[in-house]
């Protein structure tokens, strides 16, 4: 009997403290923000850098490519999450 009252009584307050983070954290694109604007403002810079050089080709671009436009959606994606935050 007091086992069950312990063990409901662990769960019940593990569940209220639960609830309480989550209400607290901000949901999922601003954590990773300065990552993503880091890697883009990088890889930007490396692609600009290596397109003057000799080794430059189409592969070289497409993969560029590749790597810069997902950053750049998440870029655009967190740039409109926190226009709407202010307004």
């Amino acid at each position: 009997m007091l086992l069950s009252i312990i063990s409901s009584s662990a769960i019940s307050s593990s569940a209220i403290s639960s609830s309480a983070i989550s209400m607290v954290t901000s949901p999922g694109i601003p954590q990773y923000g300065a990552a993503v604007v880091v890697g883009l403002i990088s890889l930007l810079s490396l692609k600009e850098i290596l397109s003057a050089s000799e080794h430059w080709n189409r592969s070289l671009d497409s993969s560029f490519n590749m790597t810069i436009l997902p950053l750049l959606f998440s870029f655009a994606a967190i740039v409109v999450y926190k226009v709407t935050g202010v307004i």
